[in-house]
């Protein structure tokens, strides 16, 4: 099967002003979606919930026609169901995967999609325990500039830890994530790739490419 791609939008990344920024990663999502990638995570932590509606009505109208790319808001379940996003991410600690989805169904939602952070294997455990559509684990490689030279090892590890065929929850890996490492990260368990840069800093049509079909895909 192939690896499963996570775009996570960062609209500090790009430059310009705001508004610029804004018509920059609204244009990423289009060309994210266009090219198949699986899910779209809108993380704009430092919009007021007001701006993040407006900003994530924009986004749900850019993915391309016909696309089966999912968008998922950050944490912001209103704002999910305002909009008509697929679902949302749970950051660690955040409301549980269960809870979110008792939430959706109580706004008439049946089948939302629910990403969840975790940092652990026991975080990883409990997400899949409360029903999580997927797990992303980090970081991996770095965060915020800092090397994890234990990253990868924890990553393989939660392979390890996962020992029923009840526990096969995808988790997709993060953080410092290039194309030059992705391959460690499938080769150590990983079912996917989740990344701000590796997406917003490259062609996406090349990105897929080399993930799913070239060197970098697991064997």
């Amino acid at each position: 099967m192939p690896p499963l791609l996570y775009y996570i939008t960062d609209c500090n990344q790009f430059p310009g002003s705001r508004p610029e920024k804004e018509h920059r990663m609204l244009a990423k999502i289009s060309e994210c979606s266009a090219c198949g990638v699986d899910y779209i995570q809108l993380r704009e932590k430092d919009l007021s919930v007001k701006a993040l509606e407006a900003l994530a009505n924009q986004a749900v109208a850019a993915l391309a026609a016909g696309s089966q790319t999912k968008l998922l808001i950050n944490s912001r379940i209103d704002v999910a169901l305002a909009c008509g996003a697929h679902g949302v991410h749970l950051p660690a600690n955040d409301l549980s995967p269960s809870v979110a989805r008792a939430i959706f169904a109580h706004a008439g939602v049946s089948a939302p999609v629910i990403g969840v952070s975790a940092h652990s294997i026991s975080g990883i455990a409990s997400a899949e325990a409360h029903r999580a559509d997927f797990t992303v684990f980090a970081p991996v490689f770095e965060k915020a500039g800092e090397i994890r030279p234990d990253g990868l090892f924890l990553l393989r590890q939660t392979f390890y830890a996962r020992l029923t065929p009840a526990t096969n929850t995808p988790v997709l890996a993060l953080g410092g994530i290039t194309l030059a490492n992705a391959r460690q990260c499938l080769e150590a368990g990983a079912h996917g790739i989740a990344a701000i840069r590796l997406f917003q800093q490259n062609d996406v049509y090349q990105v897929v490419q080399r993930l799913r079909e070239g060197p970098i895909a697991a064997p």
